[in-house]
């Protein structure tokens, strides 16, 4: 009989003789977990070392994660680096979230996937530190060099004299050694848990519904809010507020910043409240609707008040001799985040000061628009974070935090303010609609000469990334963007901009590798080829590292060699895109059945640098390319005199769990320090499945959503 190691053994219950004298088997889902071990052994208080970690007598090490938890996997990531450079043994370590404190860490934010780019190096020396100090606390108790001693798994040996303390036993003598200003860190070879697999720090707590989200936060005689938001346009006029106070449970209604706010003693009377509000509104000339953009757009593509972005060579002589030009349009929607776990914070403003805790993407403005706000110092704002039931971009804004402290400020009270999922979709802030008008000039011999594209958006700003590949690889080149400004409002959108723009530019590159008679992926390389030996004006991304996600792709894929169980070519679509410093190559496979395009795989090849957490870095790949993929196909937010027309999911399409494809992800092994990844594969998602959509059915999809698309309505 095969027989269980001991790895394995720890991953079940202890065996029992159940009461009738059968044998029970359970299995622990939470075991292997850092702290899972740990937190039963703390007895007493830890031994600081730095901002970041602290040892107490008992061996248990506290590591504290001073980012923001959006579900991108950073409260254990960063742990795992800091205690890579201690030598800690992982099951004898505890990870708890720090609170905003601006003296202690820097950059407290979630968002640009920039938390491990920026804290890398710094996460590094924290646990190199401590790894030193102890050294010499152990060196200076035996009387010998501390280049003589080593570590390893949270004790510190002396191999010359066979002794060895654990980290516990040093702590306290280790934090009086003075602070070394320069430590040796590890060379990449000698990591043991940076690159491997490491479950969730959290997993225990969500497994078993510990409250650890925003939405879980609950304080003792606190009260709940919600806001009656207006549309956009709109400005409020009158309101039944006194039916309202009397209703159970009610302590106050008001209007401010032109939402009615409603207070009451439980989440379920605050509720019912909110639907017995009528509210009168009054329309102003700023409300738009679906219809009126459409136009828009028209009128911003033929505008001469575009801001030209970049200008190479001679693009109106490039154009003028080509053999060919090809030419097309790309347009996006608007769409809502749609996070999980809708927006909500709680706030205590009291005369000393005012407490926040909440789901925040930037604690630090949290803090800052408060204290603005009331007019205080920001020392007087305290900020705890909670886990994330999702962001995307839209907990990078305080807005939601600023209005559970007026209604704190206001009731005298401490109070949770909770959107409903209606409040979420419907009030803001969306990915900005855009519309991109793409020309490119072929020559004779199918090589691209001329390339022109225009950005027009709906409160995007700059709606094109103008040193983005092909720039830098074409000799005559225009890029320019022009927006317009609507009452509608916009923000940050999980890969801002390039969310869209990836998947119209690859698309484009696809068509004109079409016109030009050449295979896609080789009209790429060639471009790069010419980037790298013969650049036209700046080249602001790495030739090799695309190359290299290019070929990877390929090979995992079998781009244009691989067939079907009938011996057919397998339809397969490609895409690769350079954001947030990172490399992601993409191969999609499409296969049609009964006359309908299915997606039924993803190849993925991600060049990010060194990949902290195996685990972590897949979800974030496979995460990317569901929700880039999902978004593409089916998301779509309407609106009529400027009242959003989708308010929840019955009528806001999200991909569903049967359309999920299978997701195969790669990684580019080069050394190179970690870069971005909780946003970059997405960009590339709806282009590689566009392509393939086309190869399968060619049909060419220029819109999103594609069930929207003319080319896709008809069989979709």
């Amino acid at each position: 009989m095969q027989t269980l190691s001991n790895a394995s053994r720890r991953n079940f219950l202890k065996v029992a003789v159940a009461a009738g004298g059968g044998l029970f088997l359970g299995f622990n889902w939470t075991d292997a977990e850092a702290a899972a071990e740990a937190s039963a052994a703390t007895t007493a208080p830890g031994v600081g070392f730095n901002s970041y970690l602290s040892i107490n007598p008992q061996g248990i090490i506290t590591i504290l994660s001073p980012n923001p938890e959006v579900g991108q996997g950073i409260k254990t990531a960063f742990p795992i680096v800091v205690a890579e450079e201690l030598d800690a043994d992982w099951k004898n370590v505890i990870v708890e979230q720090a609170p905003l404190d601006g003296k202690r860490f820097e950059r407290q934010v979630a968002g640009g996937s920039g938390s491990i780019p920026h804290s890398w190096t710094r996460l590094r020396k924290a646990g190199a530190t401590a790894r030193q100090m102890l050294m010499e606390a152990a060196a200076k108790r035996w009387n010998v060099p501390a280049a003589e001693c080593t570590t390893s798994l949270g004790v510190v040996s002396h191999a010359a004299t066979n002794r060895k303390l654990s980290y516990g036993e040093l702590a306290t003598e280790a934090a009086q050694i003075p602070v070394p200003t320069d430590v040796k860190l590890k060379e990449p070879k000698d990591f043991k848990l940076i690159g491997q697999t490491i479950k969730n720090v959290d997993n225990p707590g969500i497994i078993t519904g510990k409250p650890l989200f925003g939405l879980d936060f609950y304080r003792e005689g606190m009260l709940f809010a919600m806001l009656q938001r207006p549309a956009f346009g709109y400005t409020l006029k009158s309101m039944n507020d006194t039916d309202i106070k009397a209703m159970p449970g009610i302590v106050d209604v008001f209007s401010f910043a032109n939402n009615v706010a409603v207070v009451g003693k439980s989440t379920w009377q605050v509720r019912k409240a909110k639907e017995a509000l009528k509210i009168e509104w009054t329309k102003t000339d700023a409300t738009e609707s679906t219809a009126d953009h459409n136009r828009i757009f028209g009128e911003l593509l033929t505008s001469t008040k575009a801001t030209v972005r970049r200008k190479d060579g001679d693009v109106d002589a490039a154009f003028k001799g080509a053999a060919k030009v090809v030419s097309a349009e790309y347009q996006c929607p608007f769409l809502p985040h749609s996070p999980m776990e809708p927006m909500n914070f709680f706030a205590h403003v009291r005369p000393d000061g005012v407490e926040l805790v909440g789901p925040t993407q930037t604690p630090d403005l949290a803090r800052g628009e408060t204290a603005k706000l009331l007019g205080i110092s920001p020392d007087k704002v305290t900020v705890q974070m909670t886990r994330m039931g999702g962001g995307f971009g839209r907990r990078l804004k305080a807005d939601y935090v600023v209005e559970a402290v007026q209604v704190s400020k206001r009731v005298n009270a401490p109070v949770k303010l909770i959107w409903t999922r209606e409040d979420d979709m419907t009030g803001g802030s969306y990915r900005p609609a855009v519309r991109y008008r793409f020309e490119a000039a072929l020559d004779a011999q199918g090589n691209m000469i001329g390339y022109k594209l225009r950005g027009a958006s709906i409160n995007a700003g700059s709606s094109t990334r103008e040193d983005n590949f092909p720039a830098g690889a074409v000799d005559n080149l225009l890029i320019d963007s022009i927006d317009h400004k609507s009452a509608i409002t916009t923000g940050p959108w999980r890969a801002p901009i390039t969310n869209f723009l990836a998947f119209a530019e690859q698309s484009f590159l696809d068509e004109v590798a079409q016109a030009a008679g050449k295979d896609p992926v080789q009209f790429r390389l060639e471009l790069l080829d010419k980037a790298k030996t013969k650049p036209a004006g700046a080249v602001k991304y790495d030739v090799d590292r695309m190359k290299a996600v290019i070929n990877l792709a390929v090979e995992k894929s079998g781009w244009g060699t691989k067939k079907g169980p009938d011996g057919r070519p397998v339809a397969q679509g490609f895409s690769v895109y350079f954001s947030h410093r990172s490399y992601v190559a993409q191969v999609g496979e499409v296969v049609m059945e009964k006359d309908k395009p299915v997606v039924k795989k993803v190849y993925a090849a991600a060049d990010c640098g060194i990949i902290i957490n195996q685990s972590g870095a897949r979800q974030q790949v496979t995460g990317c390319i569901v929700d880039g993929i999902g978004h593409a196909m089916f998301g779509n937010m309407t609106f009529k005199d400027g009242v959003p027309e989708q308010s929840n999911f019955s009528n806001y399409r999200l991909i569903r769990l049967n359309e999920i494809p299978d997701v195969d992800v790669h990684f580019v092994d080069n050394g190179m320090e970690p870069t971005g990844l909780g946003e970059p594969a997405l960009p590339p998602a709806g282009a590689a499945v566009a392509n393939a959509i086309f190869k399968a059915s060619g049909k060419r999809v220029r819109n999103q959503p594609f069930i929207e698309d003319e080319a896709l309505k008809r069989i979709l």
